[in-house]
């Protein structure tokens, strides 16, 4: 329970750090404050079972202070339960605002003590080993990099060697620690990718190198410090691995998801699967070439194991050829409806039964190959371990990550077309099921065979909230038309979390205006919409020295700029035509001269912009946000939701679009002295029955509709 110690321990780091940074308390933040705490300490509680974890889900408008609120009460909550506090993002900006500018500015003036590190994954540290081998020219590396000749040119040229010694150089001189992050030079992919090494390949505690590994160092660190920062995918990946393989174990842990409305979608994708099979071929012929080099390496041992292999490798490759000709009945090469490659979705998730079959073949040769491939790596693994063992410990360290690379894909092709070997007409909901055209080597086309659940919400329960001590969501954007089911339907939180929203401090009456003006057409009629957005927006814009224009369709978004006058399209930064970076740059540089300057952007510049100030005194947005449900998890939730006797438009469309809406709106004000107004160039929000609710999820803003 909440006592009064810890009360008054919170209150007091509050009120040091609002006198110390000469602020005042914010209603929205104190609220926030006092839903946090009860929750982080609900768990003491009777009415709190001990498989249910206490988790609250709180809209924090922007300006509330979101990350004050939550640090200053989990903070003493965590330390006080001996837990570690994990913040999680889902953008390296917050995780780095966090890290570099919050975090220390709290513990600079609040008065409490803690300390906290940043969480990165293997993937973004060197692996010693690799570099060894690489500078070494092992044998046994070169086949791993021949095992996935898509990703990694062969030849490791002059130039990338000089980089690989400049980097023993650092390391050995106390220089660097391994972080890719940190390096002085940029690392392009295939750089780096021959350097580094994932779960599967990494040898852990067996390693000749671990007394030196950059990544465990840095996990070390980890169990040391009462604050953990790091993102939604290497929390994800951690949940995967059974939790505790990188991060500290869920039961151990305090979760603060911040930008917490990404964390359902990050959950779908991270567990989904997928599998190319031309590719899959290519990696299993030189899987082949691989196993008879290393089995005459390995001794009589390894050899058994690796013995019945490649006939199993084998007969896969031809079950691959026969489930390629299977879909070549099943999906048109005709261009996808949307445009672009084209793909097949089996609806309701319901795979043909000539092809279920052709799957639980397949799973089970991937089965034996993957059981293998195990029983091998564990006789390496023992003779890493063990000395005097028939199998050289520096020929089991050089062939581990190899043998284990192909284990990993094994299991994971295991995992897929078992997944489609299933009869799944009871699934509830189901997983998508379907099938991408993509362009494989040389430009010939490839099957890319896909999975994935719809929803994550059964995901999440059983990964994240069956097994977490406590967990807090937040966001400015998580309530869709003012209530919570949306996100309850998709990330399925405990039955008993608790719901807020929190106000903003700012006042969106006085700062702000959103004004819908007449339009005698709208975006059902696209070209005429078109027309309309270039004779209205020089008028719009002409008294706005910065201004942001949001658009739904990279098509539109161009045509508008054809459409524009010489003058004006002098004055506009569109997306596309620079990085995000450098068009932030060139606007702000702009503004600062006096100069007009007007940002052209899509969906990805309605969310995580920062523009206060004059920066931003304008946003337009061209027409609501709604999505085309032109992917196959949303075309598959939209079926699922009609099956069950919803209405997709309804349950999905609207609330998806009324969120991308306040997101875009939230563009506006970033600071409590910011002014402007907010122009929305669509009439269906005052002509369709859903507008009103639309209008009424938004910030208070003065409404001005012609």
């Amino acid at each position: 329970m909440l006592t009064d110690e810890l009360k008054q321990t919170i209150q007091q780091a509050y009120s040091s750090l609002l006198e110390s940074k000469g602020l005042t308390a914010r209603y929205g933040q104190r609220l926030m404050i006092a839903e946090v705490a009860r929750t982080l300490t609900a768990r003491q509680d009777e009415n709190q079972t001990d498989t249910e974890a206490p988790v609250c889900v709180v809209e924090a408008g922007t300006g509330t202070g979101k990350t004050i609120a939550y640090a200053v009460s989990a903070i003493p909550i965590a330390q006080a339960l001996e837990k570690t506090l994990i913040i999680s993002t889902a953008t390296v900006a917050l995780q780095e605002q966090i890290v570099y500018k919050d975090l220390p500015d709290i513990l600079r003036h609040s008065g409490l003590s803690f300390n906290f590190a940043l969480a990165k994954g293997r993937g973004r540290y060197l692996c010693l080993s690799k570099l060894d081998s690489v500078l070494q020219d092992n044998s046994a590396n070169a086949e791993t990099m021949a095992l996935y000749p898509d990703e990694l040119p062969l030849k490791v040229d002059t130039q990338s060697l000089t980089v690989y010694e400049s980097m023993l150089t650092a390391l050995a001189a106390g220089e660097w620690d391994g972080d890719r992050d940190s390096w002085s030079e940029v690392l392009e992919v295939p750089v780096w990718s021959r350097v580094t090494t994932d779960h599967a390949q990494c040898t852990g505690r067996r390693c000749a190198n671990i007394s030196q590994c950059c990544f465990y160092k840095g996990r070390e660190q980890l169990g040391k410090v009462d604050v953990i920062v790091t993102n939604h995918d290497l929390v994800l990946s951690d949940l995967a691995l059974g939790g505790g393989a990188i991060l500290p174990d869920p039961e151990e842990s305090i979760y603060i998801f911040d930008e917490g409305h990404h964390l359902p979608d990050k959950a779908i994708s991270h567990f989904s699967q997928f599998s190319r099979l031309r590719s899959t071929e290519r990696w299993l012929e030189q899987g082949i070439k691989l196993l008879a080099k290393a089995a005459p390496k390995l001794g009589e041992g390894i050899a058994k194991q690796l013995q019945p292999l490649p006939k199993i490798m084998e007969q896969i490759k031809d079950y691959l050829e026969m489930v390629f000709t299977s879909l070549e009945s099943v999906v048109s090469l005709e261009p996808g409806k949307w445009g672009g490659l084209p793909c097949h979705r089996f609806t309701q998730g319901i795979v043909p039964e000539g092809l279920r079959l052709q799957a639980l073949e397949l799973a089970s040769l991937f089965h034996k190959m993957e059981h293998s491939l195990d029983l091998s790596c564990s006789l390496l693994e023992e003779a890493m371990e063990t000395e005097g063992h028939s199998i050289a410990k520096g020929e089991a360290e050089a062939w581990y990550p190899a043998l284990a690379m192909l284990k990993a894909r094994a299991d994971s092709n295991d995992s897929l077309w078992r997944d489609y070997s299933r009869a799944v007409e009871a699934e509830d909901p189901p997983r998508g099921r379907w099938v991408n055209v993509v362009e494989g080597a040389g430009g010939s086309l490839d099957f890319e065979v896909a999975s994935s659940p719809i929803l994550a919400a059964k995901t999440l329960s059983h990964y994240l909230w069956s097994r977490c001590y406590a967990a807090v969501v937040t966001s400015a954007t998580l309530a869709a038309l003012g209530q919570f089911q949306r996100f309850a339907m998709r990330a399925g939180p405990p039955a008993s979390t608790r719901y807020a929203i929190v106000p903003s401090p700012f006042d969106y009456a006085l700062a702000g205006e959103l004004h819908v003006p007449a339009m005698d057409c709208d975006p059902s009629d696209p070209d005429a919409h078109t027309e309309a957005l270039v004779a209205m927006l020089p008028r719009l814009l002409s008294e706005d020295t910065g201004s942001l224009i949001l658009f739904s369709s990279k098509k539109q978004m161009e045509a508008v700029y054809e459409g524009l006058s010489v003058d004006w399209q002098q004055r506009i930064i569109m997306q596309g035509s620079y990085p995000k970076h450098e068009m932030l740059r060139m606007h702000k540089e702009a503004v600062d001269a006096g100069e007009q300057s007007a940002l052209f952007g899509l969906a990805s510049f309605a969310e995580g912009v920062d523009l206060p100030g004059q920066y931003c005194t304008h946003v337009v947005i061209a027409k609501i946000p709604f999505a085309v449900p032109d992917q196959p998890v949303e075309s598959a939730l939209a079926e699922w939701i009609e099956a069950s006797g919803g209405n997709p438009f309804m349950d999905i469309s609207v609330p998806d679009a009324a969120l991308r809406l306040v997101q875009a709106s939230g563009r506006l004000l970033r600071t409590e002295t910011d002014r402007g107004r907010v122009t929305l160039l669509d009439r269906r929000i005052v002509s369709r029955r859903y507008g009103q609710a639309m209008l009424d999820s938004l910030p208070p803003f003065k409404r001005c509709v012609v």
